[in-house]
């Protein structure tokens, strides 16, 4: 199986697109695409989302800070990672140290990279940015946008996995992936600071 990129010599022409939907979070576009033959042309609808951004911000005593809100399209309340989406041309760091500080106030002056993906490129053209924030403490009251209801709070880190791999917490799907990349990241890291980490991640 081919590993990373494939070469952009297979994309397809595109004939046309046409707008079925578009607000602030979401447009949903169809294209007209001849393919390899030469002969075929089908319509695919693509949606186009912002960036998104999530962090896994852990306090200096390694306590995770998690937020928790009403998620209608499941009908349930979740425990989530603060996230959020980028804001046009914001880079995702930025976003991402704005979304925490807004759903839960809390800052941090130490961020590390986790890595980013595209988030499902057979329909989607977003991408999600995944970042650690060390030394994540309060500073502020919560700033959310109208209508949001997310309350915060903190859960000591291993307590968090524990609940993950128990089923306790149902992460999204999408940051479980954040989880795992924060594992690989632990692993090929030798910063001592991080070492308590390693052992309950």
């Amino acid at each position: 199986m081919a590993s990373g990129p494939r070469s952009s010599s297979r994309a397809r022409k595109v004939l046309g697109s046409a707008y079925a939907f578009s607000d602030r979070w979401i447009r949903l576009r169809r294209d007209t695409v001849l393919l390899a033959d030469g002969q075929t042309e089908i319509a695919r609808p693509i949606f186009e989302y912002p960036d998104w951004v999530d962090v896994i911000a852990l306090t200096p005593e390694f306590n995770i800070v998690l937020v928790e809100q009403y998620r209608h399209a499941v009908g349930e309340l979740r425990t989530e990672f603060p996230a959020g989406a980028v804001d046009g041309a914001e880079p995702p760091l930025m976003a991402i140290q704005r979304e925490l500080r807004e759903e839960t106030g809390y800052v941090s002056e130490d961020w590390r990279r986790l890595g980013s993906a595209s988030v499902y490129p057979a329909w989607q053209t977003n991408r999600i940015h995944s970042f650690l924030a060390l030394g994540a403490h309060k500073a502020a009251e919560q700033d959310l946008d109208e209508g949001e209801v997310i309350r915060p709070g903190e859960l000591p880190f291993a307590d968090f996995i524990a609940a993950v791999e128990s089923g306790g917490i149902e992460l999204p799907a999408l940051q479980l992936a954040g989880l795992s990349l924060l594992r690989a990241y632990l692993q090929r890291s030798d910063d001592p600071a991080l070492a308590a980490l390693r052992q309950s991640a």
